[in-house]
């Protein structure tokens, strides 16, 4: 083999490595080399079989259906079956991916993963779910193990002739070693649920003991001589005099915007939002030590050594979010009482900077670094803040706080792009908790956010398309909800419409009563029929015949005549009375039958009372007629309006306000439906929606979040409470997302931290 590398062939083929095996003297360090590999994931692999029986039994008893836990158990005897051949396809894979990489003949391959997404879409839906969990378990390992494969590509680099091996061909990577199975199973018949799961053993059993593979390669390549003193330190641009989140463009002179003013409040456009959090957060940054703590937390600048020049790298900090972002998968798995504090974290995450380095005491985190772990602890900082957002959602959502850094950190967009799949995700959860938070958990939506935030610092290693999968899945679940709180705010508005004309058909019958017994004072029996039996008969009559109707004239004549007949009259009107005596009591009978309740000799013993209530009094024998009563019973529709009945009696109350509450009356009468307003009661704020207002009788109904009716005010009430300020409009911008609010809240207190708020 001569030292004379041959040069690539004239054909255009894919070609990409030296066409020469390695060189002569690593030829036994590279069969060692591969022994060890093979031997490993041969062990490993072997724990991954052992544990699917076990596995699918349990998937098996969980099954949502019969049909389903059949599958589990047939398939538990055809893997079996199938367990030689897939295990004999994956090592040599395995095998033919170094062999080729130590004769010389290593090719790049494109993979699913490294097509472009148009072609993406031509993949079956089962074959992409398949090929992105593959690619997801790869990445995971690739980003946490960063350090070793940098090392890694290096040795083998020198192996190689010095030529470096491309991602997509390295037969080491954790990409490689993940798409053997992936190759392994395309021959077998196996649904796609069943892959799923040996993805899943597969992860935890090889692609988690990588790390001690790549540590054991290193560390045989450096007992031969390779690289002994190699140092991971990727290349990285020098940083800037002035840090910045994100570089703002290049104008032109004629184009350029106005120079940002820091004193005035935060620009509504996202790009000059992050320039001016860019300039104040620097400026804070140079002052710090006279300035104070950065809203109670302190800067990560001040965790910097005395003196420390030199910086940590990405790939550093990186793997310290990682160790941390692990940690708080393990604290995930039981019951968490209180959120994550910011200040805690940084503090955790310079002890794992300095826990991994060579020299702590000469590393400082970066500048640029720096004022992103501040800008996204300070986001946190206000959702932990926002006294909207129930306790129980905020500490589930302060354990995105490490997963969101490590976000901002290598995808700046999450400041300046509101359609930031990670940005959507934080602030969909976190309106959902605010909008349908439930003390019970009716809607199981605290365990849906839970859920959510679980998968992502269990997952997510760099790849965002974790974020857009969970909130695709996260918005599915509101939007039933969203559906189910309309249907009970629409429900709760069509009662409260049913209840209102309930409500003014009994005024107007109450009014009708009133006029019957107006300047008369007939016996107990004969009030009582009318202002609790006989007012249900006129309610009655209204809803179903109108108060224009001939039934309704001749319910209230009835009800004239009734009291009238129980005063004393002259021989004259005995004599009318004794006329219109039988035709009133059919009127009454009639009247007493269409309410129902009512059995014939009930009301035969009523009207007969009546009759003898009448004599008594004709009879001059006011004693025997006063001595007739009806039994204390409620009025059944007045029992159904409950305290509506109270809230229409104060509303035909005309009562003056001052120029004030004039004012007040002119500004509600313009507000819509869905405004949010605040109420305070016993210093506990209930925040309830206005969902329908009665132009009959000038009541306000609210909701609660839920959809639940929650309150009925007039108007009168709600003017009272709003000018003893225990009842206000709610604040126009909590509608906001929550990151959005968050970046101009965080504006104003670095202007306030800086001296440049007016």
């Amino acid at each position: 083999m001569t030292n004379q590398g041959t040069p690539p062939p004239s054909n255009g083929t894919s070609r990409t490595l030296a066409s020469r095996g390695i060189q002569p003297r690593f030829s036994e360090l590279g069969q060692g080399c591969r022994k060890l590999v093979l031997n490993h994931l041969a062990d490993h692999l072997a724990r991954t079989f052992a544990q699917v029986d076990d596995t699918l039994f349990q998937c098996a008893e969980q099954a949502e259906n019969n049909q389903v836990q059949a599958m589990f158990f047939d398939n538990m005897r055809h893997i079996r079956k199938l367990r030689p051949q897939i295990e004999r396809q994956y090592h040599l894979s395995i095998s033919k991916g170094i062999g080729d990489f130590l004769d010389g003949k290593l090719v790049a391959d494109i993979s699913a993963a490294d097509m472009p997404a148009k072609d993406l879409t031509l993949v079956e839906n089962e074959d992409y779910e398949e090929i992105l969990q593959v690619t997801n378990m790869a990445q995971q390992v690739q980003t946490r193990c960063a350090q070793a494969l940098f090392a890694l590509d290096k040795r083998l680099a020198l192996l190689n002739n010095g030529q470096p091996l491309p991602a997509n061909a390295n037969p080491l990577s954790p990409k490689s070693i993940a798409y053997a199975l992936l190759t392994a199973l395309q021959d077998c018949e196996l649904p796609l649920r069943i892959k799923l799961v040996l993805y899943g053993l597969f992860e935890k059993q090889v692609m988690q003991g990588l790390d001690a593979l790549y540590d054991a390669l290193n560390q045989r390549l450096i007992d031969a001589g390779v690289l002994p003193n190699l140092k991971f330190a990727p290349t990285r641009p020098p940083e800037p005099a002035t840090p910045t989140i994100n570089p703002s463009p290049a104008y032109e002179d004629k184009n350029e915007p106005p120079a940002l003013d820091l004193t005035t409040a935060p620009p509504d456009d996202a790009a000059r939002l992050v320039e001016g959090l860019d300039t104040l957060l620097a400026e804070y940054r140079k002052h710090r030590n006279a300035i104070g703590t950065l809203n109670g937390s302190p800067s990560m600048a001040s965790f910097a050594p005395e003196g420390a020049k030199r910086t940590y790298d990405a790939a550093e900090l990186l793997a310290a979010l990682n160790r941390l972002q692990q940690a708080s998968a393990m604290e995930l798995a039981h019951p968490q009482e209180r959120p994550l504090q910011v200040a805690s974290l940084k503090t955790h995450l310079q002890e794992q900077l300095a826990s991994h380095s060579d020299a702590p005491g000469q590393h400082r985190v970066g500048n640029r670094e720096t004022d992103v772990i501040d800008l996204v602890g300070l986001l946190f900082d206000f959702i932990l803040d926002d006294e909207n957002l129930p306790q129980p959602y905020k500490v589930a959502l302060s354990h995105l706080h490490t997963p969101c850094l490590k976000v901002a950190l290598l995808d700046k967009a999450l400041f300046t792009q509101p359609h930031h799949p990670a940005r959507k995700l934080i602030n969909a959860m976190a309106q959902a908790g605010v909008l349908y938070d439930a003390a019970d958990d009716a809607y199981g939506l605290l365990n849906k956010v839970q859920w959510v935030v679980r998968q992502v610092v269990q997952r997510f290693s760099g790849d965002l398309h974790i974020f857009e999968e969970l909130l695709a899945e996260f918005e599915e679940f509101t939007g039933a909800i969203k559906q189910r709180v309309e249907l009970q705010e629409r429900r709760a508005v069509e009662t409260a419409k049913g209840r209102d004309k309930l409500l003014g058909a009994r005024h107007s019958a109450a009014q009708a009563i009133a006029q019957a017994l107006a300047k008369r004072s007939p016996p107990p029996i004969i009030r009582q029929f009318l202002e609790r039996t006989w007012i249900d008969v006129l309610v009655f009559i209204q809803l179903r015949h109108g108060p224009a109707s001939s039934e309704w004239q001749r319910a209230c004549e009835t009800a004239g005549q009734l009291a009238w007949s129980g005063t004393l009259l002259d021989a004259a009107q005995r004599d009318r009375l004794q006329r219109l005596r039988v035709d009133m009591l059919d009127e009454l009978r009639s009247g007493l039958m269409l309410l129902g309740g009512y059995r014939e000799d009930d009301v035969r013993r009523l009207l007969q009372d009546l009759v003898a209530c009448q004599h008594a009094v004709q009879a001059g024998q006011p004693e025997l007629a006063s001595k007739l009563s009806l039994p204390p019973s409620p009025s059944p529709l007045g029992s159904m309006l409950g305290d509506d009945a109270a809230l229409l009696a104060s509303s035909q109350r005309n009562r003056t306000h001052q120029p004030t509450g004039q004012q007040l009356i002119r500004d509600l009468e313009k507000v819509e439906f869905g405004t949010w307003f605040d109420f305070t009661l016993g210093g506990r704020r209930q925040t309830l929606k206005l969902s329908w207002y009665s132009p009959t009788t000038h009541n306000y109904m609210f909701v609660d979040r839920n959809g639940q009716r929650a309150a009925v005010k007039s108007m009168d009430q709600l003017v009272d409470e709003m000018q003893q300020g225990t009842a206000r409009l709610s604040k126009p911008d909590r509608s906001a997302p929550m990151v959005d609010r968050a970046l101009k809240a965080v504006y104003r207190v670095l202007q306030q931290l800086t001296g440049r708020n007016n």
